[in-house]
This record gives C-alpha cells, sequence and structure tokens, in this order.
C-alpha cells in the first residue's frame, strides 16, 4: 500500500533544507507509519534529490513524523534551477513510498 492510503503531509522549507511531517489519518494507523517509515526510507526514496542528512522526529501525540531533510532543495528555493522542488512537492512525493499491508 502507498502511504497516502493512511496518512497525509504538511510541509515547509528554509534555505537550502525542507521539513516535511507524515501525519497518521488515524490513532490506530500510527505505529505502521512509525514503524516503516524511517529516516534511512526516506533518504532512499529522495535519494537523487537530498544530498545531506535526513533526521525523524517521532511525535505519538499527535500521530505524526517529521522528517528534516538537509540539502534537499538546489541550495535553496530561489537560487534551485529545478522546478517545483521545493517543500510541497516533496510532501506529496513522500506519499508515494510503499509501505507492507500489515496490522498496526
Amino acid at each position: 500500500m502507498r502511504l497516502r492510503a493512511i496518512a497525509h503531509s504538511r510541509t515547509g522549507d528554509k534555505g537550502d533544507t525542507s521539513n516535511i511531517s507524515v501525519i497518521a489519518y488515524c490513532a490506530e494507523d500510527y505505529p505502521r507509519i512509525e514503524r516503516h517509515v524511517t529516516a534511512e526510507r526516506v533518504r532512499d526514496h529522495f535519494s537523487g534529490i537530498v544530498r545531506g542528512e535526513v533526521v525523524r522526529y517521532a511525535l505519538p501525540g499527535i500521530g505524526a513524523l517529521n522528517f528534516v531533510m538537509h540539502g534537499a532543495l538546489g541550495g535553496g528555493v530561489t537560487r534551485s534551477l529545478a522546478l517545483d522542488a521545493h517543500g510541497k512537492c516533496l510532501g506529496s512525493a513522500v506519499l508515494d513510498l510503499e509501505i507492507p499491508d500489515d496490522a498496526p
């Protein structure tokens, strides 16, 4: 299943850093998201885009994970020659991540 079936995202960007939150629609899906959506998987998913470190922060109280991706915006939104490679575009792309359709 794709992550978008059980979660949505919110994004932001500052300079060359993208910030993506993955938020479970239902609290019972949060453990599955936490188990399968790791910093390593997110970094691999964006391997052609992210040049720096990906740090994951868990926010279980609100059923969310926050990923801070350094070196993700081609030098920064206003400096990049890439079209639409800023946070909102990456937030949609992370929801394409395949995760196992296992029980939470």
